[in-house]
């Protein structure tokens, strides 16, 4: 995959699909997952086309960062004190359907291990 494939991802960033956003700033994008796996389900995406954790570069440390900051910040608006499970599949054995980096958070039930 190429950072410049486009994704449903690239379509909400441009608008172009709906999508229930909970945070937008600069960089990224958080919003509500159409298929939920739990009470609450938020993608937190880049706005940056990143394919996956595997293809980021040393200079996307800061984007990075970034958005474990807007989980935590997401997570807290949601309500869920009481914890959550963040995820980043990353390539096909990992899960990853939508080629576009993004960190799922889940939240609003116990969790159980092991998770796949």
């Amino acid at each position: 995959m190429s950072q410049n494939t486009d994704t449903i991802f690239s379509k909400i960033i441009r608008k172009e699909i709906p999508a229930h956003i909970v945070y937008e700033d600069d960089l990224a994008l958080a919003f509500t997952d159409v298929n939920p796996q739990a009470p609450v389900h938020i993608l937190v995406i880049p706005k940056k086309p990143i394919v996956n954790l595997a293809t980021a570069e040393p200079e996307d440390q800061a984007l990075l960062g970034h958005l474990l900051l807007i989980v935590q910040k997401v997570a807290a608006q949601a309500g869920l004190e009481n914890g959550y499970r963040i995820v980043m599949n990353n390539g096909v054995d990992g899960g990853q359907t939508v080629h576009h980096l993004h960190i799922h958070i889940l939240g609003g039930r116990s969790m159980s291990w092991p998770p796949g």
